[in-house]
C-alpha cells in the first residue's frame, strides 16, 4: 500500500502540472518521462528515483525544493 508521502507528493505533481496548464502526456514528454509513470505519480504509486524529480522539475520550471513544498 503507498505511503501518505507518495500520495501528498502525487496530489502535488497533479497540481503543479495543472497550474501549468499540461495534461499527463504534456509533462511526460518535458520530462522524459512515460506518461504512466506519470500516472501512477499523481496516484501516489511506487517510489520516485532522483532522476524522476530532475525531470519533473526541470519539465515544471521550478526547483526540486518547489516539488516538495507543502508536503509533510
Amino acid at each position: 500500500m503507498p505511503g501518505s508521502f507518495n500520495i501528498e507528493f502525487g496530489k502535488r505533481i497533479r497540481e503543479l502540472r495543472a497550474r501549468k496548464g499540461l495534461s499527463q502526456e504534456q509533462l511526460s514528454l518535458n520530462a522524459g518521462l512515460g506518461r504512466q509513470l506519470v500516472g501512477d505519480i499523481e496516484r501516489g504509486e511506487g517510489n520516485v528515483k532522483l532522476s524522476t524529480l530532475r525531470g519533473l522539475k526541470r519539465a515544471l520550471g521550478i526547483t526540486i525544493a518547489d516539488l516538495m513544498n507543502g508536503i509533510a
